[in-house]
């Protein structure tokens, strides 16, 4: 069972380095055109605005079977979970959009 255990801490050792250099290494890269990261910069915040604006229209409304174990949800936690969701929906929709305009502007080209 310890032959398990380690292997399994050395996987979680390798998606923690690989996050870590997913990371890391676009910035370094970027030093040499600062102007890239200027555009990840501004999707980051596009992204973090968006998260804002759909965390102030979700509902913080908690059904009472998910106030009880094993779910001990909190109105906080609610409202998160609904901004974290729609937040998902508007980034699949404008990807959805994306894919639908390029296939089309190619096919007219």
């Amino acid at each position: 069972m310890d032959t398990y255990d380690i292997l399994l801490y050395a996987g979680y050792l390798l998606v923690a380095v690989g996050a870590l250099f997913a990371v890391v290494m676009p910035l370094i890269k970027s030093l040499d055109n600062p102007k890239s990261l200027l555009k990840t910069v501004v999707g980051i915040v596009g992204i973090v605005i968006l998260f804002f604006i759909a965390y102030s229209i979700s509902s913080n409304e908690v059904l009472p079977k998910f106030e009880a174990d094993p779910f001990n949800l909190t109105p906080t936690g609610s409202q998160f979970v609904g901004g974290m969701l729609i937040t998902t929906y508007v980034l699949a929709i404008i990807a959805l959009v994306g894919i639908v305009f390029t296939e089309l502007n190619k096919a007219i080209k």
